[in-house]
């Protein structure tokens, strides 16, 4: 995969404004993710701890498709309170490194209503590209 950030957009921060995928590549497509436990249950109720399960569901997902965080090429993050997301991103920081690296996918983050998980406040779904 190849990034594209094109200098006239600004430098991007904590994403990549487009992502260029090699022909040939396999498509990972990862449904939403939360922090729901194997019973569909959410026990944790912070944001922070959410965010960290929901990734690493995303990851675990990816790596049993034999790929890499590194390989997720876009991802779209769904909250229902976006200023606990403000609120949290130094504390989200050590928690994308956890898990990411420095890799920045192509990125959208949105606020919405309410998740189908009942308690849940983050959800992620992404896409990956394996070789």
């Amino acid at each position: 995969m190849q990034t594209v950030n094109p200098p006239e957009l600004g430098r991007p921060r904590g994403f990549s404004h487009g992502v260029i995928v090699a022909p040939g590549s396999r498509l990972l497509y990862v449904a939403g993710q939360t922090a729901a436990d194997h019973e569909g249950q959410i026990s944790e109720r912070e944001f922070v701890a959410q965010f960290d399960a929901a990734l690493r569901k995303v990851v675990q997902v990816v790596r049993a498709a034999g790929g890499e965080a590194q390989q997720i090429a876009r991802m779209t993050i769904y909250v229902t309170d976006l200023d606990a997301y403000r609120m949290s991103r130094t504390l989200l920081r050590a928690v994308w490194a956890s898990h990411m690296g420095t890799h920045y996918p192509a990125m959208a983050l949105l606020q919405v209503a309410g998740l189908v998980d009942q308690g849940a406040t983050v959800e992620i779904q992404a896409d990956a590209v394996l070789p």
